[in-house]
This record gives C-alpha cells, structure tokens and sequence, in this order.
C-alpha cells in the first residue's frame, strides 16, 4: 500500500470526544477533520462498531480516517454503548437500542460547527451492518453509505444459520463478543471510572449464544435489522462491498437487486479485509473510490461516480487447493445490472453420478455429454461425521489456514457427480443452486452441497458450497416425515470462477458438514432420486465483454497506520487429529495474535483465541465445540485480564452451554461467573415472543 502523506487538507485529531445519549450515557469518539472546518464545515462520515477505536482497531483506522479528513470530510469513529471507552453495557448485537444510539449521533454530529448538516456511514462487518440497518431508518442528515462484509438477511444470511442449519460459527462469534463485550474502558481515557464502568460489564454481560440458540427459526428476534424484510425502506445511495473468500459474498449481489436506490457494487477475491487491505489480493484503490463516492453523494459534485458497470468483480482463475493464498489470479469483469443480461442460467441433470452437460438454445452440444446415462436411480448416502474436517471457517478471516483444503477425502463421504473432462472454458458469475428429489430416514436431516474444480491430477479445490436443513425446503420450517419424498433446492453461495478446459467439474453432496455446520441429532439415511435432480449454473458465456478492459482501480494506498511494537510473536494453529482407539476426531484453532504495545495511547494490548471442535466415531451426540479467549490490557502499573469459555455440547434432545467468566487485575481474580444452561433442539418459542 502507498502511503500518502500530502493530502488536500490540513487535519486534526481529537482522541477522546463524548457525544451524549437521552439517557444520559456518553458515547465515545475519535475524530479527524481539516483544520478548516472550524470556519469551512464540511460533511461527516460516521464509523460505529464495538472494538475499540484507541487500541484493536487503530492501525486500520489510522490508514483510512486520516486520508478521508484530509479529502475534506470529518470522520468520527465510535465505540458502540457498552465498549472501548463508551459508558453502558452492550448486551446484544443489532439490538433498538443500539440503532437509536447511532440515529442520536447522527443528530450531534450534523449539529456540529464543523459540519455542513450532511452525513455518510462506512463500516465493515458489524460497521456495515450497522450502517445498512441505520440507512433503512432514513435519518435525515444521512445522505449516503458505504458498507463491506455484511448482510440484509441476519437469519439465512449471517454466521448463525445457512438453510436453517446452525453453523458452528454461532458458537465462536458468540465467544468472540463475550470477549470483546467485557473489556475494559482505559483509565487513560475515562480515568478512576474504570473499574465501575467495567465491572458493569462484567456483571451484565451474558454468553450470547444462549439468545442465538433461543431463536432457531427465522422470527422477530432475526426480523428486526434484516434489511431485506423492507428492501423499499432504504432510500439513499449505496457503496457495497464484498470478498468470495468471506462469508458474506452473496449480500452485495442481492442487495443490488432488490433496492430502488443509485448503487454500486464491488466484490474481490478476499476475506472478510477491506478491499485496500484485501487478502488474497490484488487489493486495490478502495479508498480512492470511496472519496469519489462521498464527494458526489455529500458534496454534489459530478464526478461521474453512477458511470460504468453496476457491478465490478473479479473472476477468478483455477488455483490448486490450498488453505491461503496471497494472490488469487484473475481479471475484473463488469455487469450493466443484476441479475445481469450477461449471465445465463443452465441447468445439468444429473444422471449416473455424471452432471450432464445440455445442449445449448440451437440445439448444438455444450460438450461432452454422456449417451449411456439411461433412467435415474435412487442413490443411497449416509455420510461419516468426518467429512467437513477440511471445510474450512465460514468466512475466512484471514487467519491462515481457514480456506476449505483438497476436498477428495471429503468426497469419500460424499455422493459426488462429475462432468466429462471440460473441452472448453466455463465461467460462472452468481448463486448456482441443486435441485433436489430425496427422502429420510430420520424427522431430521441435513444436506451440504459443494461445487468443486477438479484438475487433471485429481486434487479438488472447492469453488462454493451451500447447506440446507431439509424442514427448510420451502423456507419456514415444516414437519419432515421419514420415508417421504421431497423437493428441495439447496442454494450455494455467490462466486465467480473459471474452470479450464482439461479440468472436470463436482458436484458433492453430505449429510454432514462437520465442524462447520451443526450435526442433526442422529445419523441420516438419505436417499437421492436421480431423475428429480439437476445443478444449475450461472454461467456467464466467455465471448461476453468484459466492460472493464484493464485494471478499473488504482493502487492501494492510505494514510500512515498507527504505529506499534510486537513485544511477543504470534501463533497461528489449525490442527486435525483422528484417535483411532477411541475414534475421537478434533479439530483445534489458536488464533494468538501475542502482545502488542500500541505507542500512540501507550497501552499493550494481548489476544488469544482458542476454538476446539471434537466427535467421537459417528456418536452425534458427541459433537461439541469450545470457544476460549483471553484479552489482556496493561499500562505501567495497570494490568487487566478478561478469560471467557463457551463449551456447547447436546444430546438429541437438547443444547447444553457451559460458560465462564473471569477477571483478572494482576494476577488476582477480581470476578467470575458461570453459566449452565440448556436450550431445546429445534424449537420454535410458542407466540414468537422476538427480542
């Protein structure tokens, strides 16, 4: 990334600015904006999100704050109620409170001297959440946004549940919030509060995951913030961004579909980093285009920032399997819409464990296609609770090595279907989908989808996949009766991908995904009725233009980061092991970021997080995950530990969650709690009670 140190404007910086709420709670924020704004306002652009402005996140914000202040834009980063150095408790994500806390802050900023009355908001993940949600509430001084890594749907859409299956990442980002949810405020900042404002936190805060798993179905708990509920209530411009390494590679499309508003949208090959820091690159000149974004939509200027594509992403080439790469090679291509007249959809049945290529609209083969596939059969699967081991995190974090490996081992588990050997070049832009005619043995089943490049030599590099839990064939849940047959279409998630000629294409199918989704509560027998099942692709035809000849972007580049200083390295582990005496599988995560001193507010700050996902044989009952972190902060003599564990265990019946909670001053233990609580399986809360 270029640095850039001559920018338009002359900034400044305030640190620490409180911003009051009705209730009398004081919010904390962090400003830059040009000198001249004292006597020449200009818009603002807000950041909300709770990860704490003066230490975890200020090496990013440092790079991207400065340089938007110094094109002439007062940039505001605030800690959400209840974090970093905001008084209150944060009890819950997305909740009304939070929403009517931001409205208020758009309020006092708009009510600012140095501002003209004009607002913007720009966040990743939870700061595009909560921008998103914001917009829909058309509070009047917000003129536009510019959101990355989110979603509209907080139910089908997000890290808690895919196709009405949970997803193992309800647990972990549950122990991530309880950790960050409970750190405390600097004394630096709020002074010999501190403590008071902590141990608020402490005795307040409550392991999330027990309300995620009190809401298993699409209800008003998950209604509430969806976007997608009311597409029409958002009404003014949107920026939105996304990587297909992320979990969140399906929002930006749909978003660009359904709302009625000026829109663009931008979708890289990188995990859940922001497209200027993005990785896998290439990263490109995101800040560069979000300044145009806001010079148009808060400054009126006519820049031509509406001309060109709706949508700009980049098709991605075959790599071979791997869990991180540093670069995915590629091109940018660029659609008029979405869904984009460039984009077919092509349906292969699937026959004799073969995907079958159709002939094209003129009657002229696709390709190979084979002659002996004859009537469907019905094909039997019950796969082992191994298969999912190498599946990968749900969103790759960055955080090597959470990308899916070769996925040949888990075909072993799987009903896989293959193309004949490509004789030409595919590529794909969007949601392919399966549809599906199959039965169960059990009232509870599940059924996890890949779509696979397979090389000449064999190795199987996932391209995308999609889970569905089959009482969600048609959405809300409906009774499954053992026997029956059913359709279903199982949708997976938005990609682009060229696959080469020589190289083959996979479809898998599993009854299990484990660890990334969540077992049924016993094994499932499922049988597959060929002649009712096809795969459909979005192919978009490679004699289409590109409409983005070249590079479309600038290099990266930003303003310097925050300085700091590695006192202790890092560790980065993703280990697998199998027990073949007690046939026990697990797979073990530390994410141990080591001590950092952040020299700018002094502070060193310490992270680790441990997740622990195990299963013995094909006990389904077995399954259970951990998710373990611990936060240190310390100044001179000031030295304080947050430890929280979640251990999410169940039986057919019932989740179980254990928690604890300790904090530490020094090496004495100053507070702790514990939690034992079960959740039913399944359940749907009588009269739908919501948040």
């Amino acid at each position: 990334m270029r640095i850039v140190d001559q920018l338009p404007y002359v900034t400044k910086e305030e640190n620490h600015v409180t911003i009051p709420m009705p209730d009398g709670v004081q919010l904390s924020a962090r400003i830059w904006r040009p000198t001249s704004s004292d006597h020449e306002p200009v818009p603002a652009v807000l950041e909300y999100i709770p990860y704490r402005k003066r230490d975890l996140t200020s090496v990013r914000d440092a790079i991207s704050h400065p340089y938007m202040a110094g094109h002439g834009y007062a940039c505001v980063r605030v800690d959400l109620r209840g974090t970093g150095d905001s008084e209150g408790v944060l009890r819950d994500e997305y909740l009304e409170q939070e929403q009517r806390d931001a409205e208020e802050v758009l309020a006092w900023l708009a009510d600012q001297p140095w501002c003209d009355g004009s607002t913007g908001m720009i966040g990743i993940s939870w700061g595009g959440f909560a921008a998103l949600q914001v917009a829909a509430r058309r509070p009047p001084s917000l003129r536009a946004v510019v959101i990355a890594s989110f979603t509209d749907d907080r139910y089908a859409d997000d890290m808690h549940y895919m196709g009405g299956a949970m997803l193992s990442d309800n647990l972990a980002e549950a122990g991530t919030m309880f950790a960050y949810a409970t750190c405390p405020p600097d004394p630096a900042v709020v002074g010999g509060r501190w403590r008071e404002m902590w141990h608020e936190r402490l005795e307040n805060t409550r392991p999330w995951v027990l309300e995620w798993l009190r809401h298993q179905h699409r209800d008003s708990y998950w209604r509430h913030a969806s976007v997608c509920e009311d597409y029409g209530a958002l009404r003014c411009p949107v920026l939105a961004s996304s990587g297909w390494a992320d979990g969140y590679s399906n929002a930006v499309t749909r978003l660009l579909a359904n709302v009625d508003v000026p829109r663009k949208g931008l979708i890289g090959p990188w995990s859940h980093k922001l497209p200027h820091l993005g990785e896998p690159g290439p990263a490109i000149g995101y800040l560069q285009e979000v300044v145009r974004w806001w010079d148009h939509w808060l400054k009126g200027v006519d820049n031509g920032v509406m001309d060109g594509p709706m949508l700009q992403t980049w098709m991605q080439e075959s790599v071979p399997p791997s869990t991180a790469y540093e670069e995915r090679p590629g091109r940018w291509v660029g659609e008029p819409s979405w869904p984009s007249p460039h984009v077919q959809e092509v349906v292969h049945p699937l026959r004799d464990r073969h995907i079958v290529r159709p002939a094209d609209p003129e009657g002229r083969s696709a390709g190979p296609a084979r002659t002996d596939a004859g009537e469907g059969r019905v094909l039997t699967l019950r796969s082992p609770l191994s298969v999912g081991q190498f599946a990968g995190k749900w969103a790759s974090y960055n955080a090597p090595p959470d990308l899916p490996y070769d996925q040949r081992e888990e075909d072993g588990g799987s009903l896989v279907f293959d193309t004949e050997v490509l004789t030409e070049r595919v590529e794909i832009l969007g949601s392919p989908s399966v549809e599906l005619e199959v039965s169960a043995s059990e009232p509870a089943a599940q059924i996890a989808v890949r779509l696979s490049d397979v090389a000449p030599d064999g190795s199987a590099t996932r391209v995308t996949y999609g889970v569905l839990d089959l009482a969600h064939r048609n959405g809300d849940p409906e009774p499954v009766e053992p026997g029956h047959r059913y359709r279903a279409t199982v949708h997976l998630n938005g990609v682009a991908q060229a696959f080469p000629p020589g190289h083959r294409i996979r479809l898998s199918l599993s009854t299990s995904y484990w660890p990334l989704v969540w077992p049924t509560p016993r094994p499932v027998l499922l049988s597959v009725y060929e002649d009712g099942c096809a795969l459909t692709l979005p192919v978009r035809p490679t004699q289409e233009p590109d409409e983005m000849p070249g590079s479309p972007f600038g290099a990266p580049e930003g303003t310097a980061p925050a300085r700091v200083t590695r006192l202790t390295e890092p560790e980065q582990r993703w280990d697998v092991t199998r027990d073949l005496v007690g046939y026990r599988s697990q797979l073990e995560i530390v994410k141990d970021q080591g001590m950092t001193r952040f020299e700018d507010p002094g502070i060193e700050v310490g992270r680790r997080a441990y997740e622990r996902y195990a299963s013995v044989a094909e006990d389904f009952s077995s399954v259970s995950g951990e998710s373990t972190w611990t936060m240190r902060f310390r100044r001179d003599d000031w030295d304080v530990k947050v430890i929280t564990r979640t251990v999410l265990t169940c039986d057919e019946e019932e989740f179980h969650v254990d928690a604890t909670l300790d904090g530490y001053e020094g090496e004495r233990r100053v507070f702790s709690r514990t939690w034992n609580e079960s959740v039913p399986r399944d359940t749907t809360p009588p009269g739908d009670p919501g948040p």
